[in-house]
């Protein structure tokens, strides 16, 4: 039964990761079919960010009265109905609306999985865990490099993905049983341990907020990538809407090799020994992005973003048990979300800001300062 409730819970990691990278990945079609200018996307980013970072402060209490299970299901169920919306809206403004349940359900399905991983399976569950995220991330941009062009154009897309999502959300629900018979004592143990922190007493932990600025600034890096690197492509370096769709396609890829990787270093290697390794990869990606050149080059300078970059999500995860215990953790895992999820808001959100003042050659220098804050925090 754990071999199998492993499979749903990874299956729902592919249904998490599908919305991230769809929305950044079809804007160049979004904005020129609305004749929108380059920022309003952010709009959309950061209302679906709000969303997450209410859900995940919210979502211990949830999790704690309903379980791990019923709050996964309908949180997918509420990204199910938000992507298929997106196919239908009329105007940005419909997005926006439909922004508020996508964030809700994807804040709560990544704070109550990423505990129960950490609590009930290994390091290298729980990058692959991640892993499976970077499957769902490089479906999205896949699927629109195949439909952008043809009828209905990026609106296809978005209802094959809710396709996608709502087999899933079947998946969780029909799966509820498995839940219990899994790890039985284990959950009656969790459920009566749990403590609820406040925000404040979660920060209060000592070496939160340090974590929680690790969350936030590669977060930043993740999205500011997904969200804006299509466009940086597209306005700046001149590629097509097609190359770039493909190019980010490789990101999400060397997302989820990384994270691979990550799984099996897992078994040799201590998280904070794999993030430092994921720190130099990093380094060396943003600095190819500053050089002009073919797509080739940018394809690899993307796929190596992604490689550095994918392992550290799920390291931060897993050292939150290790590091301040299991009866707290939930909390601490929920305030980190949020603090990531603020990083997802505000790191695409400035980008999309400056580069609409300045222009989308800020992309490289941007991510530089984000790596160099990281870098500091970490060593």
């Amino acid at each position: 039964m754990s071999m199998l409730l492993l499979i749903v819970i990874y299956a729902a990691f592919i249904g998490l990761g599908l919305p991230d990278s769809l929305f950044g990945t079809a804007w160049p079609a979004i904005y020129t079919d609305f004749h929108l200018p380059i920022a309003y996307g952010s709009f959309v980013s950061v209302t679906v960010a709000c969303g997450t970072i209410i859900s995940s402060l919210m979502s211990t209490r949830l999790i704690k009265r309903f379980g791990t299970s019923k709050v996964a299901a309908f949180s997918t169920l509420l990204t199910a109905v938000a992507l298929l919306g997106f196919a239908f809206v009329p105007n940005i403004w419909f997005m926006v609306l439909l922004a508020v349940p996508l964030g809700i359900g994807a804040g709560s399905i990544d704070v109550g999985l990423n505990n129960y991983v950490a609590l009930h399976y290994s390091a290298t569950v729980m990058s692959f865990l991640h892993c499976f995220y970077g499957i769902g991330v490089s479906i999205s941009p896949y699927i629109l490099s195949l439909v952008i062009s043809g009828e209905g154009g990026w609106r296809r897309g978005y209802l094959i993905a809710a396709a996608i999502q709502t087999g899933i959300t079947v998946l969780l629900f029909v799966t509820l049983p498995v839940w219990k018979k899994a790890h039985p004592e284990r959950l009656s143990e969790e459920a009566e341990d749990m403590k609820v922190l406040s925000l404040k007493e979660a920060l209060s932990t000592p070496g939160v907020r340090s974590m929680c600025s690790l969350f936030f600034a590669s977060c930043a890096i993740e999205c500011s990538c997904s969200g804006w690197g299509s466009t940086f492509l597209v306005e700046h370096r001149h590629l097509t809407t097609e190359q770039a769709a493909r190019v980010i396609l490789l990101y999400f890829v060397g997302m989820a090799v990384g994270r691979f990787l990550s799984g099996v270093l897992a078994a040799k290697l201590h998280s904070w020994k794999i993030v430092k390794i994921g720190l130099i990869v990093l380094g060396a990606a943003v600095i190819l992005l500053f050089i002009p050149g073919s797509g080739i080059l940018y394809a690899l300078a993307f796929f190596l973003v992604g490689l550095g970059n994918g392992p550290m999500y799920p390291n931060f995860n897993y050292l939150t048990p290790e590091s301040f215990g299991k009866d707290v953790s939930q909390s601490i895992i929920s305030v980190q979300m949020a603090f990531s999820y603020v990083g997802i808001m505000l790191g695409p959100m400035l980008c999309g800001l400056i580069g609409q003042a300045w222009g989308m050659f800020i992309f490289p220098p941007y991510l530089l300062l984000l790596y160099a804050a990281m870098a500091v925090i970490t060593l």
